[in-house]
């Protein structure tokens, strides 16, 4: 090639680059997309805890030691003896430790007996109305059950409205559950219990003839004197017979001073004769 079509074929191409850069649309950088940053790991929550474990129970109240032991001596013949749990309920134990040290239930009735169900005593007036004049004690629902010999807190409507009285079941009574603080059970006793006298109230109640924490040495068990039998008073005179009540005479028409007759002896027993034997005809 020539040196005059070289300078050429290179001015053709220095014309033509500029163009083809005008043409072409030039792509700006692209934005840079910001990064979060790490988030920091969380820390794993412990595992909820159970409000109630057999972990978190405080030991079994023994029942060898003589302050968990309460003693009721009933006027249906027998001494009762009930194992208190203060590890379950400790106010409503401790309630029961002082008023029967102030023999607060001594001479109290079982006012309130539905057979098949419980016995309800410790109220003074005898009309389940009745309490002590301390505070009344605030509810402590356990795991403990109304089975038969459990010995749980009364209460009126309001849960926290325990005093004084309580109530023994006789059969489990499973719906009661952490509804009413039971508080102890009967280990001894029971049929004393099963022998209290029913009704809403009973026609003639039986009673706590005294109670007993047994670490404070008490007596044996000594049963109640039977009540004395009614004053009859003075002999009364009947009018128009002369004769002193009590007799066992027959009535008398007015007037009519006819002796009574005597009463006849019982005619003597007969007894009866056997029917003599067959004799047998002799062997020819």
């Amino acid at each position: 090639m020539r040196p005059a079509g070289l300078f050429a074929f290179l001015g053709l191409g220095l014309l033509a680059a500029p163009a083809q850069a005008q043409t072409s649309t030039a792509q700006p950088p692209a934005a840079e997309t910001p990064v979060a940053a790490p988030t920091p790991a969380a820390t794993p929550k412990p595992a909820a805890t159970p409000t109630s474990t057999v972990a978190q129970r405080l030991p079994v109240a023994s029942v060898t030691d003589p302050q968990n032991l309460l003693y009721l001596d009933l006027s249906t013949g027998g001494r009762v003896t009930i194992w208190l749990r203060p590890d379950v309920a400790p106010k409503m134990v401790e309630r029961i430790r002082v008023l029967t040290r102030r023999h607060f239930y001594d001479g109290l009735a079982f006012h309130r007996v539905i057979d098949g169900f419980m016995a309800q005593g410790g109220d003074p007036k005898g009309d389940g109305t009745g309490g002590s004049d301390l505070p009344n004690v605030p509810s402590e629902y356990n795991y403990l059950p109304h089975v038969r010999g459990a010995v749980s807190a009364a209460r009126a409507d309001d849960p926290n409205s325990a005093n004084s009285q309580f109530f023994i079941v006789f059969q489990p009574r499973l719906a009661l559950d952490k509804k009413y603080t039971v508080f102890g059970r009967v280990i001894d006793g029971m049929q004393y219990v099963d022998a209290i006298e029913r009704g809403e109230p009973p026609a003639d109640p039986s009673r706590i003839v005294h109670a007993y924490i047994a670490a404070d040495s008490p007596p044996g068990f000594v049963a109640a004197p039977p009540p004395s039998p009614a004053a009859l008073g003075e002999p009364v005179t009947l009018p128009g017979t002369g004769r002193p009540a009590g007799r066992a005479v027959p009535k008398l028409a007015p007037g009519d001073t006819t002796a009574a007759p005597a009463r006849r002896a019982p005619a003597p027993r007969r007894t009866p004769v056997p029917a003599p034997r067959p004799v047998p005809a002799p062997v020819k």
